[in-house]
């Protein structure tokens, strides 16, 4: 009869399923996702215990939950997975995921790279990327506005105090403007270009950071990158450099 006798793995088996039963009535009373989610990564641990003390009792009856996971994780996420569907709905197809908040942000940079060359008005725009920028942040104005083409032409506008130097832009907000950036070291690049193309090409000698600039005597617009500058750009090749560079 010593087989009737229970040891402690019995006696542990059967206490952690009491709990395990006790916890799941309550959850299910609450009605949570957040609550449920929690018992299932309970149960995960149990199993993971069942197993390594060999519970068989715990563990046959997380076996047999075994071929419902899937419909349990559906219950929990219901809430979550209807929003998803109405969402995808609302923006006519999935690939709303995938919309990119800097492509915005270019769009709004155009309009006003657009207006600046046309008036000849010189502006140099910064845009802040892994690097921080925050030495060179300091020796300007800090505003921390969202980037719009109206504020970027009111920046630059000769008639206001803030359009001397460079506006630095993080992510889809305008974060500094009349901002001193360090001039190049390359004399190449000395003798051909004024100091609003030698600060542009400066930033990146010293940053991952990447530039637009519009030259106020002739309304050219350049992009600099990595020590480097490319001249004369329309505004459809700018778009393409700066689309390049979100895809890295």
């Amino acid at each position: 009869m010593g087989f009737l006798i229970p040891n402690f793995a019995d006696i542990l088996d059967i206490i952690i399923i009491a709990v395990m039963l006790y916890g799941i009535i309550l959850v299910i009373k609450r009605s949570t996702g957040v609550e449920i989610l929690s018992v299932v990564i309970l149960i995960i641990i149990l199993y993971f215990l069942a197993t390594l003390y060999d519970l068989k009792m715990l563990k046959g009856i997380l076996q047999g939950l075994q071929s419902f996971w899937f419909l349990v994780l559906v219950i929990i996420f219901s809430a979550e997975i209807k929003n998803g569907l109405s969402q995808i709905s609302k923006n006519k197809g999935i690939f709303f995921i995938f919309k990119n908040p800097v492509k915005i942000t270019f769009s709004q940079l155009l309009q006003s790279v657009s207006i600046l060359s046309d008036t000849k008005t010189g502006a140099l725009i910064v845009f802040e990327r892994a690097q921080k920028l925050d030495n060179y942040i300091s020796s300007g104005e800090t505003i921390d506005a969202k980037l719009s083409s109206k504020l970027i032409l009111t920046i630059f506008n000769t008639a206001t105090l803030l359009h001397d130097g460079a506006i630095i832009i993080r992510n889809d907000r305008i974060i500094a403007v009349k901002v001193v950036m360090p001039l190049s070291t390359n004399e190449d690049f000395r003798g051909k270009f004024g100091t609003r193309h030698l600060a542009a090409i400066g930033i990146t000698e010293v940053s991952d950071a990447f530039c637009v600039v519009v030259s106020e005597q002739t309304g050219r617009i350049s992009f600099t990158k990595d020590k480097e500058i490319k001249l004369d750009l329309s505004l459809e090749e700018l778009l393409q450099v700066l689309n390049d560079e979100t895809k890295k």
